[in-house]
């Protein structure tokens, strides 16, 4: 009678063991089982649920490490939690399995569009269209993105195909338009102007696009009379006071300038843009001291700021502090590496810290991207390019 307890302990221990036995051959036999994994993955994606969807990926993977889809979607899943990061990670991995599937580039693109790496997004969308001329995605974004990097000739040229599908779109019309008046297609651009006035209504977004539109044109004033009819319906409408600052600019007007910039700050304090074009003016001014302050603010909240990273390097090359300078040009270079300008002055400041073999041959490099015609001169030798921030975060 005194061994019964021990007895059932034994028995207790027994089926303890041969439970975690049964609960591990599951785990190994669902691992073994990769097809099945990856059904219940896409089945979980199908409905949104990205843990359970993304613990059958990873199972996929832990099987069969070559598992292409497997990244493509685990990639899908990153992007829809808008880790861009990481889903650029995934889908450049997926891309090395999988070189051949045209849908992992248009989501590479489409992640490095979100990123707001337009330059970056263009080669991955243009192999796209090569494939697939019929994507109506892939042209739209590839003609943002020519848009966005001051190509406006192959913006238009790659946009107008979509007037059948898209000729409704504010956004499309405004960027065609803009995109037409770049590049001297005087027809392409009065056609998508009137057609964005035909479609328009009283709304604030068209009379934004509008606004938009007249500034850059040079048509200052009116521009800002449709403003201000955005600001009559909705005083705190997205990049409303960018815009009116951006006209008042161009107008000579530096304390209205100032004001808008200022009111698009206090209502979007975590947007890089009027940080900068708020800096862009107080320099114009000769306030050095504050034009540095809110070139540093764009640059906290967006270290892509390749136009602000130059003109802090400008300041501190004038305050002889050639070594910060350097840092700038160096980070600037790597987020634009066509710009002319930045190129040149990176050369001149290594000769000057003693590093000439280096600089010259910056220089060189300098000049022979200006005279292959590559060069982008994005901080824009035509004071009237206005900035589309709004545009790409639109899509």
């Amino acid at each position: 009678m005194k061994r019964e307890p021990k007895r059932c302990g034994l028995i207790w221990q027994l089926g303890w063991m041969l439970a975690v036995l049964f609960l591990a051959n599951a785990a190994i036999a669902q691992s073994l089982n990769p097809q099945r994994a990856f059904e219940e993955g896409t089945a979980a994606l199908r409905r949104n649920d990205l843990d359970a969807a993304e613990r059958s990926f990873k199972s996929v993977i832990a099987a069969d490490p070559k598992a292409g889809a497997a990244y493509t979607n685990l990639g899908v899943i990153a992007m829809r939690r808008k880790n861009w990061n990481e889903a650029l990670r995934l889908l450049k991995k997926a891309e090395r399995l999988q070189p051949n599937e045209p849908g992992i580039r248009l989501n590479i693109g489409l992640v490095e569009y979100k990123s707001e790496n337009y330059q970056q997004a263009i080669a991955p969308l243009e192999s796209v269209m090569k494939e697939k001329p019929d994507s109506v995605q892939a042209r739209y974004l590839l003609g943002l993105c020519y848009s966005f990097v001051s190509r406006h000739a192959d913006a238009a040229a790659t946009l107008e195909p979509l007037w059948p599908q898209m000729s409704d779109n504010f956004a499309y019309l405004y960027v065609l338009g803009i995109s037409a008046f770049y590049s001297k297609n005087e027809s392409l651009d009065q056609k998508a102007l009137a057609r964005l006035i035909e479609v328009g209504g009283d709304t604030p977004q068209f009379h934004l696009l509008m606004g938009k539109a007249l500034l850059g044109r040079s048509d200052d004033e009116k521009g800002i009379a449709e403003l201000k009819k955005v600001e009559a319906a909705d005083p705190k409408f997205p990049f409303l006071h960018f815009n009116l600052g951006l006209g008042y600019g161009h107008l000579g007007n530096s304390e209205e300038a100032k004001a808008e910039f200022r009111k698009d700050i206090e209502i979007e304090p975590d947007l890089p843009f009027s940080y900068e074009q708020l800096a862009r003016v107080l320099l114009r001014e000769g306030k050095e001291g504050e034009a540095l302050e809110q070139f540093r603010a764009a640059l906290a909240r967006d270290p892509r700021q390749a136009g602000a990273r130059l003109e802090v390097a400008r300041i501190l090359i004038r305050q002889k502090k050639d070594k910060e300078a350097l840092s700038e040009l160096d980070a600037a270079e790597k987020y634009s590496p066509l710009n002319h300008n930045i190129r040149t002055m990176r050369g001149q400041t290594l000769i000057r810290l003693g590093r000439k073999t280096e600089g010259e041959a910056e220089l060189a490099e300098a000049k022979k991207l200006f005279a292959s015609g590559l060069a982008k001169e994005r901080e824009d030798m035509n004071e009237h390019l206005v900035p589309n921030p709004e545009i790409g975060r639109e899509e």
